[in-house]
């Protein structure tokens, strides 16, 4: 069964890189290529445009140099192989890179892994479609604190069904709206991040920390890694 399932999978991701056009060759100036369909490299010129203004705000912090491309194949929630993009810190891309090349041998369901520039660098918004994302120069939402994200240091997985919870003045506000049902981690759901899915234990192995672990607020979407 393991052997047909390793074969399977191999099929599966040549017919997804021939459908989505993804193109392999030999590893051409700072490119790396973990395995076939999964790569990172410096920022490009033209994604770098796309994120100006955006993601990248004047007066970011953070060079470019620091900052990696990372493209991956992914399997959606329809079980069809798609292409994903991520920006995230230098320090985490390799590891980062291997996870999802172990998510997708995995089968792990992904609803989308684009660059919160398509929702105008609104994380809210990339929340609600339940996107996939790393870095975004922005504060803590309620706070004015640089989020881990701003360092792209941090990994939002599968947000909606995974949301954030804080308690402010002894309320409770969660976020994406929407997502309130997804709260309550006692609950059975597809989609959903703790001890013993796939995704958490990939992290953890690759030395992250989960927001649903954290004392007051959670935020079961997120993994981050302290830069070395």
């Amino acid at each position: 069964m393991a052997v047909f399932r390793k074969v399977l999978a191999l099929g599966i991701l040549m017919a997804g890189l021939l459908l989505t056009g993804f193109t392999y060759g030999p590893e051409e100036g700072n490119r790396v290529v973990y395995q076939i369909g999964f790569s990172y490299e410096e920022v490009p010129e033209d994604v770098r445009a796309r994120m100006r203004g955006i993601s990248y705000p004047e007066g970011c912090t953070v060079p470019f140099e620091d900052l990696r491309y990372l493209r991956m194949l992914y399997f959606d929630y329809n079980g069809q192989v798609q292409i994903g993009e991520m920006i995230c810190n230098k320090a985490i891309a390799a590891d980062v890179t291997e996870i999802f090349y172990n998510l997708y041998k995995g089968f792990y369901p992904i609803a989308k892994i684009r660059l919160v520039d398509e929702y105008g660098g609104d994380d809210t918004a990339s929340m609600l479609d339940d996107n996939t994302s790393s870095f975004n120069y922005r504060v803590v939402e309620g706070t004015t604190h640089l989020s881990n994200h701003a360092y792209g240091l941090a990994i939002d997985l599968n947000p909606f069904y995974n949301p954030y919870v804080t308690h402010p003045n002894g309320g409770t506000v969660i976020s994406p709206v929407g997502s309130e049902p997804y709260a309550d981690r006692n609950a059975v759901f597809p989609h959903k991040i703790g001890p013993g899915d796939l995704a958490y234990e990939q992290f953890k192995a690759h030395g992250f920390t989960w927001g649903g672990d954290w004392k007051t607020v959670k935020d079961y979407q997120h993994f981050e890694k302290k830069q070395p």
